[in-house]
């Protein structure tokens, strides 16, 4: 018989590191969804507006590879993000055949909005945890991605977007 390692949880079936990331992963998605539910398509407007807005544009397709959204939806997320005045698509100076994603100014003023928005949930996610706990909790977790990604970074989704840009518009399968 396998022994119960220190600390785990004794009754609550699955106690284990997937349930206890499953937990802390479901509230802080319902958190953050409660955050933004008056942006277009919710959190998954908020990533795409958050990416563009901190980064070099990104073509369609890079956008959709980094974020795991199938290229068949992505078009109408930055339809209704695009019609909502927050991003536009433009030609690519070096190819014209190719669009970006940009952040427009009003994207700019949302996007810190809901920034602040995203924040006060995960304070309140972290409402109960000791502030020194939270943070100690916060680097071990980007200790552990930034190993994981070390020990194999073509699990990191960041990638695809930085390809797309680094690679130029030339290359790029977005019209």
């Amino acid at each position: 018989m396998a022994k119960r390692a220190a600390g785990a949880t004794v009754g609550v079936p699955g106690s284990d590191l997937g349930w206890v990331l499953g937990v802390i992963l479901r509230r802080w998605h319902e958190q953050v969804e409660r955050a933004v539910e008056d942006l277009p398509h919710g959190a998954r407007g908020f990533q795409i507006l958050s990416i563009v807005g901190h980064n070099p544009p990104p073509t369609q397709s890079g956008l959709a590879k980094h974020l795991n959204i199938d290229t068949t939806v992505m078009p109408y997320i930055i339809d209704a993000l695009e019609a909502a005045g927050l991003l536009e698509r433009r030609t690519d100076e070096r190819d014209r055949r190719v669009r970006r994603i940009v952040i427009t100014p009003r994207g700019r003023s949302v996007l810190a909005d809901l920034e602040d928005r995203v924040r006060a949930a995960e304070d309140e996610l972290f409402k109960d945890v000791p502030a020194d706990a939270r943070a100690a909790f916060q680097a071990q977790a980007l200790r552990l991605a930034m190993s994981i990604h070390a020990s194999d970074p073509s699990i990191d989704p960041c990638i695809a977007v930085m390809d797309v840009v680094a690679q130029g518009p030339a290359r790029s399968a977005t019209p």
